[in-house]
């Protein structure tokens, strides 16, 4: 691999092995099949209970209607609960409903399942290799996360 090349085939490949694991999962995951979008702001608001719609618009780089037309349609799915902020009676609180906590759970249990499979299929040395990669593709995340901030 060229190293010119490098970023452009680690950021496809990424991309594929992202795509193909929704693709596989999708149809085994109970109607209403959700989107990217909701997916996104499911497992933001069940991993911090209580953010603000604000919030998750930052958070997940999307303008504030965007992210308000998605709560109203998990809200509709019974996937999420609006609660008024206490602090700013405007503000709304986002909570997960049990729904949402089980549909993500059984998704992340699939998931797992699944890459378990496909990485038994694997020798051991690429299986180390992909363990090994681990902490610098976290750290590839940080830096992009952090970069989209400071813009």
């Amino acid at each position: 691999m060229e190293p010119e090349t490098f970023p452009e085939e680690l950021a496809d490949a990424l991309v594929g092995v992202q795509r193909l694991i929704r693709r596989r999962l999708r149809p085994q995951m109970p109607d209403p099949r959700l989107r990217g979008a909701e997916v996104e702001l499911l497992r933001l608001v069940v991993t911090r209970p209580g953010i603000r719609i604000s919030e998750a618009a930052k958070e997940l780089y999307l303008a504030g209607n965007s992210v308000s037309t998605l709560v109203n349609q998990l809200a509709r799915e019974g996937y999420l609960t609006r609660e008024t902020d206490p602090a700013d009676r405007r503000a709304a609180l986002l909570l997960p409903t049990p729904a949402a906590e089980a549909r993500l759970g059984e998704w992340r249990k699939r998931r797992a399942d699944l890459v378990s499979r496909q990485l038994a299929r694997l020798d051991e040395a690429d299986r180390d290799a992909l363990r090994a990669a681990l902490p610098a593709l976290r750290e590839l995340a940080v830096n992009l996360h952090e970069e989209a901030e400071d813009s």
